[in-house]
């Protein structure tokens, strides 16, 4: 039976902007279906999006962060796959690596490409809050052959960057997990954009 699903948005306004968005759910985010996190999502995108963009990017193209909005989406519905601490995930992929990305793991990535990881959790009450924007840039090869030539870089929800370990944190992850994808932890099949 399906568990009835109800989402509340509170925003609040200071000084006219959105400061942000409260959502919640009946659900916990372990039982959300793709649906119900598709309606966390709807109430979320917005303040995220702005959350992201706020303030100085410093070693994050500043272009990653305001421009991935309006590259393609290739997951249609936001999934937790286990990885990024639990977070479910929405990707976006630029036009320099869209057709290749979206044959999920059959074409090589080029040089160019860069890949956009909108996160949010859901606690155990329904909780929803938003969480990093993770960014992955395809550098030419040979460029930093310990990341297999892929950049990582990590943005608060508040908009500021995030100093992380890229090998350690980002990585090894994506090289131990997803060696034999060029590093890609794509979408779960349910929700990948079909072409």
């Amino acid at each position: 039976m399906l568990k009835r699903f109800a989402i509340a948005a509170t925003v609040i306004l200071m000084g006219g902007s959105a400061a942000h968005a409260a959502c919640t759910s009946d659900t916990p985010g372990d039982d959300m279906s793709f649906d119900q996190a598709q309606t966390v999502y709807e109430c979320l995108k917005e303040s995220m999006q702005a959350g992201y963009a706020k303030g100085p990017k410093r070693w994050v193209p500043e272009e990653f962060v305001t421009d991935y909005p309006g590259w393609t989406q290739a997951s249609t519905k936001p999934a937790a796959p286990g990885f990024h601490g639990g977070r479910f995930l929405v990707t976006y992929v630029n036009d320099a690596g869209a057709d290749a990305y979206l044959t999920w793991g059959e074409a090589a990535i080029p040089a160019g490409t860069v890949i956009a990881k909108e996160s949010f959790m859901v606690d155990d009450k329904g909780n929803a809050k938003a969480g990093p924007l993770f960014i992955m840039q395809k550098v030419e090869a040979g460029k930093s052959p310990k990341t297999d030539d892929w950049y990582y870089m990590m943005v608060a929800p508040s908009g500021a960057p995030q100093g992380v370990n890229v090998f350690q944190a980002c990585s090894e992850c994506h090289q131990g997990n997803f060696g034999e994808t060029q590093g890609l932890g794509y979408p779960v099949e349910e929700v990948r954009l079909e072409r």
